[in-house]
């Protein structure tokens, strides 16, 4: 059991290195809501609504509890690295499995954890400059992952909208047609929900910095 209660990576990734098996537990769940974005686009690109993003991610945190003394690294970023690569070996097998191939495919492993960290610099790098200033931004923080928190906290249209305009690379009439919209309501969705993310973006900013909301 931890001494202190810690709430942010950088606290609990020495806890968790140490043995702390709760601080591991709490680390881990920090970065539930981006694991999730990143293995909802994989689904929707390979596996065509073949398998649940949140039972993925689950495996993924099993498989860190079971393996987290062979992670070498230091910081946030080589960590959520570690759990890409893990979650991309899942997605890998679900590939096989659907594909009826047999045997581990390290070459597909390597295409998917290069895609997803493609899809991670496009939240870090693309999204993130449309919707936050670096005022809004958390020293030592992986913005990817606070952005893929702030998504969360949006209403289901606005996010949709997002996701399938930036990360999926849909075209306004495409976003339309899977949401059942107009192009034209799709637009103005879509620019609301980009406001809409400037703001929890910069709550979220707030509140893990400790700076008063």
């Amino acid at each position: 059991m931890s001494s202190i209660s810690p709430s942010k990576p950088i606290e609990l990734l020495p806890l968790a290195k140490a043995g702390d098996g709760a601080a591991l537990g709490e680390l881990l769940a920090c970065y539930r809501r981006y694991l999730s974005l990143l293995a909802r686009l994989q689904i929707s690109r390979r596996l065509q609504g073949k398998a649940d993003a949140s039972d993925l991610v689950q495996e993924t945190f099993l498989q860190a509890h079971r393996h987290f003394g062979q992670f070498r690294g230091a910081s946030e970023g080589e960590l959520i690295g570690w759990l890409r690569g893990i979650l991309a070996a899942l997605i890998a097998n679900h590939v096989r499995h659907y594909l009826g191939t047999k045997g581990r495919d390290v070459r597909l492993e390597r295409a998917l954890a290069l895609e997803m960290d493609e899809t991670s610099c496009v939240l870090d790098q693309g999204l993130i400059a449309s919707v936050s200033s670096p005022s809004h931004q958390v020293a030592r923080r992986e913005t990817a992952v606070l952005l893929a928190n702030a998504l969360d906290r949006l209403p289901v249209d606005y996010r949709e909208a997002i996701v399938l305009r930036h990360l999926e690379g849909l075209s306004f009439a495409e976003v339309a047609s899977r949401m059942g919209r107009s192009v034209d309501s799709v637009e103005k969705l879509w620019v609301r929900a980009l406001g809409k993310l400037r703001q929890a973006m910069s709550e979220h900013a707030a509140g893990e910095s400790g700076e008063p909301q």
